[in-house]
């Protein structure tokens, strides 16, 4: 399974834009963004809203959720 910065670095790629220039289009540094690529950074919840509504991809995508994951019974 892809980290949550290859999926970024995947999503960037596929669009042909560098990191300066999406971090420009969401807001965020082009070293954030690499940090963020390479694993040495995590999101904030601000980012993650930026990228998913720029990349037009769920959250649940993004952050490795299953679909049909089930919370336990409580």
């Amino acid at each position: 399974m892809l980290s949550f910065g290859e999926k970024i670095k995947n999503l960037r790629e596929d669009a042909n834009l560098n990191q300066t220039e999406l971090g420009t289009l969401v807001n965020m540094t082009q070293r954030k963004l690499s940090y963020i690529e390479c694993g040495k950074c995590e999101p904030s919840l601000e980012d993650i809203i930026a990228l998913c509504n720029y990349f037009k991809v769920s959250s649940d995508y993004l952050i490795g959720i299953k679909k049909g994951y089930k919370y336990p019974e409580r």
